[in-house]
């Protein structure tokens, strides 16, 4: 052993001896320490182990394993592990502590000369003649394998003499000391009924039909004939002391075998262990990203309400500047009244046209206040749409930050249960299944990921309480966007402001009658273009119609595109070409985006110089920032209905 240890360690023997003697020493003086207080025995040169306590037997296979080494340790280890062997071995008394094993005992090797045995164990059965009366088969092994049964062969090979009549067979046991057991007792069986070797070499010329048997030794070995041969060919002789040297060879060489992948497996342990840990740490530092990304949206999210709110603040500030000045201008109008009322005239004329002046003030008092009640009811209704929005904008908001919250805490949870199955899995290779310690810990680490998972579906059904919350928020939010729409589809139906009405799912007629300016002459021009516009727009709302395919992207995610081999839509590029074909192609997807179950025209809030859909909060704060603009619209057609200059009735409203 120490011959073999200083060969693949570069060192000599003796200077391994002079190593070993150093840490020996100080075992026996009691500087390393190798029992603990609960009765275990440790390994005082392993420190850096999982594995810290071991049974006698169990720490003496492991310092003799690594004493001998594999080519991954170093001389100090096989030294220290030597002299742990030693110390073990000889101050201990662990070859006089050793039980003996009750099941198949070696047997006792006597000093005189030994028998030299055919190994593998076989036995020999010679004068095996056919039967007559009893039908037995001579070449028959089924029938010798039910004979000898209890002797628990491995298999029994005939050789047939066709000349003589007679057949010789071989009988296979077990290499273990089991089997030599039981090819001792089919011997000594053979001998009990006087049929051995001995009466056989006795009775060679008087033998009978018996047949005799007896274990193969050297003498078989060497005859001749075909059993002869046969031994020579498939067996080798061995005495018991060899046999027993080859055994005590092997289990030192499956000990030191199990040794070295006892300890490949510990340092895979370690690598996985630093692998989980690695992991750990990079999911950890990734909440702390979210954490932190999460912060900065809270603090986003207060600085836009507080804008929000300082804007409604200064919105309701102008408002009341401007009451204050209708009521003055009120005031102006009663005093030119009560001045008028005055200045009263003795000739009729000009009583006339002071009553003409009364009635014209009357009725543009009467407009005025129509025009006051009607602003004022506008007001009302955009600050009431105003504070519904930012209501419900403020419960999603809260909902949307609960939901990220159970979010998180669903992924902490996945998080540690992923950290207990990995841990789990390390105990599991770790530790020995007779250690009631680690049995326990198990036990614990199992019942803990249980709650966990109970945990993570208790987390799992909140979330989809509030998802489902969220969806009739979001359907709340709907519903207020469409009362939006309907409430502003005469002010924001332009093309020309950045944020408007659009009608999803039109044609737009232009790319028509561009078309149809080259082709027609300029009186026909606008007629055909209207037709064949009209036309499309009816093939669009047909539900049969669904010129779309499905693609998938390469990350997975599919997408629906146009059918560019559809039919119509070819006839339809072929007969009025690429400008056309793209305007129907952008409107049939707006339908298909938008309302692809009812394929009709609908209303949109959209953002025209992003050419995206608008959000509510863009509309509330595109109207707040463009109200007086509105307002001058609005006093425009109020007096056109009024029949009153929209310069005078904009400074009386002013």
């Amino acid at each position: 052993m120490e011959n073999s240890s200083g060969e693949e360690s570069g060192i000599s023997d003796s200077e391994i001896e002079e190593y070993v003697e150093k840490p020996y020493q100080e075992l026996q003086s009691g500087i390393y320490k190798v029992k603990k207080p609960n009765g275990f025995l440790r390994c005082p040169f392993c420190a850096g182990k999982k594995k810290q306590e071991y049974g006698f037997k169990d720490l003496f296979q492991h310092a003799s394993g690594v004493a001998k080494g594999a080519s991954h340790r170093s001389a100090k280890q096989k030294a220290t592990h030597l002299a742990l062997a030693r110390y073990l071995e000889i101050d201990l008394g662990f070859g006089s502590a050793q039980p003996t094993q009750a099941a198949d005992p070696e047997p006792q090797v006597s000093e005189q000369k030994e028998d030299i045995y055919c190994w593998p164990w076989i036995g020999v059965v010679v004068n095996i003649v056919s039967d007559e009366k009893t039908g037995k088969q001579v070449t028959d092994s089924g029938f010798w394998m039910k004979t000898f049964s209890k002797y628990k062969p491995l298999g029994i090979e005939v050789f047939h003499d066709e000349q003589e009549q007679v057949a010789q067979a071989v009988v296979h046991f077990e290499k273990e000391w089991a089997g030599f057991k039981n090819a001792v007792d089919f011997e000594k069986s053979f001998e009990a009924g006087h049929h051995s070797k001995k009466e056989w070499i006795s009775k060679k010329g008087n033998l009978g039909s018996a047949i005799y048997g007896w274990f193969a030794r050297a003498d078989d070995y060497h005859a001749e004939g075909l059993m002869g041969e046969y031994l020579r060919k498939n067996r080798e002789l061995k005495t018991l002391s060899e046999v027993m040297q080859k055994g005590r060879q092997d289990t030192e060489n499956m000990v030191v075998t199990l040794a070295n992948e006892i300890d490949m497996k510990n340092q895979n342990l370690d690598e996985m262990q630093s692998k989980v840990n690695e992991k750990a740490m990079s999911l950890s530092r990734m909440l702390e990203e979210k954490d932190m990304l999460h912060q900065a949206f809270y603090e986003e999210t207060r600085k836009m309400q507080r804008i929000a709110r300082d804007h409604v603040q200064r919105i309701l500030a102008e408002q009341e500047k401007m009451n204050h000045d209708l009521e003055s201008k009120k005031r102006q109008l009663d005093w030119r009244t009560r001045e008028l009322s005055k200045r009263e005239v003795l000739t009729e004329r000009e009583r006339q046209k002071l009553d003409e002046e009364k009635q014209q003030n009357d009725e543009r008092n009467n407009s005025l206040q129509m025009a006051s009640v009607e602003q004022k009811k506008a007001d009302e209704n955009v600050l009431r749409l105003v504070e519904e929005q930012k209501r419900e904008k403020e419960e999603a908001l809260k909902k949307i930050l609960q939901l990220e919250k159970e979010l998180d805490a669903r992924q902490k949870l996945q998080l540690e249960i992923e950290e207990l199955k990995g841990k789990l899995e390390v105990m599991k290779h770790l530790g020995d299944d007779d250690d009631a310690a680690v049995q326990r810990k198990m036990k614990e680490m199992r019942e803990e990921l249980d709650q966990k998972i109970d945990d993570m579906n208790h987390l799992e059904d909140m979330n989809q309480t509030l998802v489902i919350k969220q969806r009739q928020s979001n359907d709340e939010l709907q519903e207020a966007r469409n009362v939006l729409i309907n409430a502003l589809l005469e002010m924001l139906q332009s093309n020309r402001t950045n944020i408007g009405i659009k009608r999803m799912g039109e044609i737009d007629e232009k790319a028509f009658v561009a078309e149809c300016k080259i082709r027609f002459p300029i009186d026909e021009a606008f007629l055909k273009a209207s037709e064949g516009c009209s036309l499309w727009q009816e093939n669009l709302k047909d539900p049969a119609w669904h010129p779309f395919r499905i693609i998938e992207h390469n990350n997975g995610e599919t997408e629906e595109v146009i059918d560019e081999k559809d039919e119509k839509l070819m006839k339809l590029k072929e007969e009025w070409g690429d400008e056309v074909y793209k305007t129907v192609t952008v409107a049939l997807k707006e339908l298909n985006e938008y309302n692809p179950s009812g394929r009709y025209v609908i209303n949109e809030l959209w953002n025209y110089k992003e050419g995206r859909k608008a959000t509510v909060k863009e509309v509330v704060n595109y109207i707040f920032k463009n109200l007086k603009t509105l307002k001058r619209k609005r006093n425009i057609l109020i007096s056109s209905e009024c029949n009153v200059p929209a310069s005078k009735f904009h400074l009386m409203a002013g």
